[in-house]
């Protein structure tokens, strides 16, 4: 009986949905998990994309709990968060590139690469990306080891993601200011 319950407590832990994620005391979340709520699109209209589940045609997709750029889908489009930004912020995540991933990062007018090869980047498998804006400066790490400093060229700004190539999930997704 031991046994079985175990095996049921188990059963239920691996299938908690990413979406049921609490981010840690002071963060807020900037995707829930669901729809693409509170990100809008890069573009000349910058479409809301409140209660949407994809963007650009299927280009971004909320998926399973994730943000989910397809590689089926052509296109070198962004999506921004709606929120701005003040100068001192931290962006954490989670993310799994594909092979061929070369998206991009936009923060405070900084430009960060996600694609192999980057200081600290596990190929196919989770990682962690903290990005901390502070002092005009910019820091990206993966994985905990720092992947770049960059100054930055605006003291407010929107998070953005860029689909360039290849695929990847996000999971997360939240962040703090001050």
């Amino acid at each position: 009986m031991r046994l079985l319950s175990c095996a049921v407590l188990l059963a239920a832990a691996a299938t908690t949905p990413a979406d049921d994620f609490k981010p840690e005391a002071g963060y807020a979340l900037l995707f829930n998990g669901k729809d693409l709520t509170g990100w809008k699109t890069k573009a000349k209209a910058g479409e809301a994309l409140d209660g949407k589940a994809e963007a650009f045609g299927g280009r971004f997709k909320a998926a399973g709990g994730e943000l989910v750029i397809d590689p089926k889908v052509k296109g070198d489009v962004r999506i921004e968060t709606a929120k701005e930004f003040g100068k001192d912020c931290t962006i954490k995540f989670e993310f799994k590139p594909d092979a061929k991933c070369n998206n991009d990062l936009f923060l405070h007018g900084t430009k960060f690469d996600i694609k192999k090869g980057v200081k600290g980047l596990k190929d196919d498998d989770w990682n962690e990306v903290e990005i901390v804006a502070a002092g005009g400066q910019v820091a990206y790490k993966i994985n905990g080891e720092a992947a770049g400093t960059l100054k930055a060229t605006r003291e407010a700004s929107t998070f953005e993601i860029r689909a360039e190539f290849g695929a990847i999930q996000i999971r997360k997704l939240r962040a703090k200011e001050g």
